[in-house]
This record gives structure tokens, sequence and C-alpha cells, in this order.
């Protein structure tokens, strides 16, 4: 996996035990998907034409406590895509060792400006195939 987004994890991202909040876990996954989505599709574009990236769902695993201090990568990738949402795969794994902290998850729909799904064809579709890895 490509990892593009490095987090070093301060003592505000802790909770009361000394280890990374589980809901920060959420926040380091968000930042590389806007990175990852960024990188490669033209957001403005989609949203000019009232196309919006709505998450849906995430189930995350937490694999190994993060503590302050560490250095962690974030990587996003396409699992797979359906008809009108699709699914990313997340990791974020320790820089040092490369052993993952946690994983997920998250299907997410293009939404128009009613606030309905879209069918994932046509522009929509070739723009979320960019976020296959080559």
């Amino acid at each position: 996996m490509e990892y593009l987004t490095e987090i070093k994890v301060r003592g505000y991202h802790a909770d009361f035990y000394g280890h990374v909040n589980n809901a920060r876990y959420l926040e380091f996954l968000e930042e590389d998907r806007w990175e990852r989505l960024e990188s490669v599709i033209d957001l403005r574009k989609l949203a000019a034409r009232g196309y919006i990236f709505l998450v849906v769902n995430i189930n995350i695993n937490y694999r190994k406590a993060v503590a302050v201090g560490e250095t962690l990568l974030v990587s996003t990738i396409l699992e797979r895509m359906g008809t009108k949402s699709s699914v990313l795969k997340q990791e974020i794994v320790f820089k040092k060792s490369g052993e993952i902290a946690a994983d997920a998850l998250v299907t997410f729909v293009i939404s128009d400006a009613t606030g309905k799904a879209v069918p994932m064809e046509g522009e929509i579709k070739d723009e979320i195939e960019k976020l296959f890895l080559k």
C-alpha cells in the first residue's frame, strides 16, 4: 500500500490511559481519505456539478494500542466498487515496525444536490476508479 499521510502522535491524541483515543483513529483515517481523494480526483469539478462524497458506514478494527510519540502511516485504496456505493480499505501502521495499529472498511456514496446516492457510472465511475492502486 502507498502511505500518503504521516502522523506524529501528540499528547492531545491520547486518552486517560495514555494511548490514542478511538475517535482519533477516525480522524487519522479521514485525513488520509482527503489526501488520497485530492491526489487523484478533481473534487472541485465534481462539487461544481453538485456531487459530494458521503461516508455511510465505517467498520474499524483496533489492532494495537498507539502511544504518544509514535509515528504512524495511513493508507487508503479502493477495495471494491458497487452500483451506488463503494468501499475503501484503510490501514494505520507504525512507521518503524510496519505493524498494523488499525484497519477499516469505509463505505461511501456519491450524493447529488438532493442528498440521494447516484449510480457509479460514466464520469463518476471513471473518477472513483482512480482510487485503485495501479
